[in-house]
C-alpha cells in the first residue's frame, strides 16, 4: 500500500548535523502517522521522533532539543533534522508509517557518528 525509502544517512563527525528523508509512494501519504526509529547492533529498536497526521510531534528524551521531525505531505516526504550528533546516535534509522494500527517500515539508512 505504501512503500518507504530512507535516504540521507552517512558518516558524520560528533557535533555535526544530518538530515534524513523518508519518501513515500504507492498511497496517500497524508493519512499516515510517521515516525523515525533507530536500532544499534544488539539493541532494541527505539523511537526517535514521531509526527501525527495533524503535525503533532514527540521525541525520545535522548534526542530532545537536537532533533526535529517534519513532514511535507505535498512531497510525500518526512524529514529528520539531527544536530549536535553524538556517537551514541549511531545506528540504522528506519522510517515508519502507520494507519489504523497497521505499520509499514522502510529498509533503513545507516547513520554513523565518529571522528
Amino acid at each position: 500500500q505504501v512503500q518507504l525509502v530512507e535516504s540521507g544517512g552517512g558518516l558524520v563527525q560528533p557535533g555535526g548535523s544530518l538530515r534524513l528523508s523518508c519518501a513515500g509512494s504507492g498511497s496517500i501519504f497524508s493519512i499516515y502517522h510517521m515516525g523515525w526509529y533507530r536500532q544499534a547492533p544488539g539493541n532494541q529498536r527505539e523511537m526517535v521522533a514521531r509526527i501525527t497526521t495533524g503535525g503533532r510531534t514527540n521525541y525520545a528524551d535522548s534526542v530532545k532539543g537536537r532533533v526535529t521531525i517534519s513532514r511535507d505531505n505535498a512531497k510525500n516526504t518526512v524529514y529528520l533534522q539531527m544536530n549536535s550528533l553524538k556517537p551514541e546516535d549511531t545506528g540504522v534509522y528506519y522510517c515508519k508509517a502507520s494507519f489504523n494500527q497497521v505499520a509499514y517500515w522502510g529498509q533503513g539508512t545507516q547513520v554513523t557518528v565518529s571522528s
